[in-house]
């Protein structure tokens, strides 16, 4: 199975072979993006899916972001180009989960948890966030998880 990164790299060739300009500039800003996260610290690491997933939603939220403002000020042919880079990076990113199968996750989780003889109270909500952050894996909002989570340990 490819790693998120080689599917960024070979969709580049991809993108120029096809003479998609946006989609290939776009892909190669992320890329960059990408390659400055491992360098930069004292030691370079490199990055996994789950973190390379995290980083491409914040550059689309940072393009919708963008376009807002452009929006606002009366800049619709730049909103319209932030937007189709916002679209081309969330296209890498995987399905979202509804609010639903975020509920049965955390619901399994607890059970777990209970079934193994944990005694669940606010205090052990890092305990429950682990794991279902780990399921979640930026498929769904975080602050939203934890007010389900919470919601839950409460009842």
């Amino acid at each position: 199975m490819t790693t998120l990164k080689e599917r960024l790299h070979s969709d580049v060739v991809a993108h120029i072979k096809d003479g998609n300009r946006i989609a290939l500039t776009t892909v190669r800003t992320v890329l960059g993006e990408i390659e400055t996260r491992e360098k930069s610290g004292q030691t370079p690491v490199e990055l996994d899916d789950t973190e390379v997933t995290a980083l491409l939603q914040k550059e689309a939220a940072n393009r919708r972001h963008t376009a807002h403002t452009y929006t606002e000020a009366g800049e619709t042919d730049r909103a319209a180009a932030e937007i189709a880079e916002a679209e081309i990076i969330e296209a890498y990113l995987p399905e979202p989960l509804t609010a639903a199968e975020v509920e049965t996750i955390v619901d399994e989780t607890i059970a777990a948890l209970k079934a193994d003889g944990v005694e669940l109270s606010i205090r052990q909500l890092g305990e429950v966030m682990k794991p279902v952050t780990a399921k979640v894996a930026g498929r769904f909002d975080g602050k939203a998880v934890s007010e389900v989570v919470r919601q839950r340990i409460a009842q």
